[in-house]
């Protein structure tokens, strides 16, 4: 992906993901289990049903280290089956 991110940030920072899925109780569980896969460590998501409940929007911070790793957490929250869209 041909992103400017090194450009414009400075590593290691945090980033905020809004992941965007299916309402089930798992999908933080879900969303956790892969952030542990490659950046470990205490996360706090924060979940806001939509309007009907049929989807949920978790946020999360997650400190990244560079381009590389942005998309690499990207790809891996797109991955999850739940998972409808990762801002």
């Amino acid at each position: 992906m041909k992103t400017k991110f090194d450009e414009l940030l400075e590593f290691p920072t945090v980033l905020n993901f809004k992941v965007m899925g299916i309402a089930c109780d798992e999908l933080p569980d879900l969303i956790i289990a892969e952030l542990q896969k490659h950046t470990p460590g205490d996360y706090s998501p924060k979940i806001k049903p939509s309007s009907k409940g049929n989807y949920h929007s978790v946020s999360i911070a997650v400190t990244v280290t560079s381009k590389e790793h942005i998309e690499l957490i990207y790809k891996t929250l797109t991955a999850i089956e739940e998972v409808r869209y990762v801002l």
